[in-house]
């Protein structure tokens, strides 16, 4: 059964004793806005493009992000060895986007922030509804709902994954809502420097 984490909940991923921990799967779903309609006549409305992404910090100092802004795709072989499947600007893909973490070099790894950003559309965070999976084999899933709406800030830190004894992550549930991607970097005591960016 599914494990729904609680604000400010943390757990630890599982692993088989004298075995790499594996595969992480981070996943998002969401949706769009409901079609408003008068005199059964649709009405125009702001579409929603919302984006999974992650900040990394590894144990050396190196850090960087994962994410389809600035075609920042990473990688599952190499360094970072973190990697994001695809971009659905639409919210109607049924396998919504994927991040992917080896976790044969937890080890190397520091931390890793789980984010989503509304690239496009009007901040409403109820409408989309957007739900984040933790996979991992061996463990329980771990649900993180976005179920906190009365923000209109356009980026929500999801999930904090640090290293907790060199063989396994720590997860913890954060839903906290930023300006952009500068703020919440500062809010973390990340240090990277940000520039403007667009998806081709």
């Amino acid at each position: 059964m599914p494990v729904e984490l609680r604000k400010g909940q943390k757990v630890n991923l599982s692993k088989n004793t004298g075995k790499p921990l594996g595969e992480i799967l981070i996943n998002l779903n969401w949706s769009q806005p409901p079609v408003k309609k008068i005199l059964g006549i649709p009405l125009p409305q702001a579409s929603i493009d919302l984006d999974l992404g992650c900040l990394y910090e590894f144990k050396d100092g190196r850090k960087g992000c994962v994410q389809a802004l600035g075609n920042a795709f990473g990688s599952l072989r190499q360094f970072p060895y973190i990697s994001l499947d695809g971009d659905d600007r639409s919210g109607a893909a049924s396998d919504g986007e994927n991040l992917r973490i080896n976790g044969s070099h937890i080890g190397e790894i520091k931390r890793i922030l789980v984010y989503t950003f509304i690239y496009e559309g009007v901040a409403n965070w109820r409408s989309a509804d957007g739900i984040v999976t933790v996979k991992c084999p061996g463990s329980q899933d771990l649900i993180v709902r976005m179920d906190e709406y009365g923000s209109s800030k356009i980026m929500c830190a999801i999930a904090m994954l640090e290293n907790s004894n060199d063989e396994t992550f720590s997860v913890e549930k954060l839903v906290q809502f930023y300006n952009g991607h500068s703020e919440m970097d500062k809010a973390f005591k990340w240090g990277m420097r940000w520039t403007p960016g667009r998806k081709d």
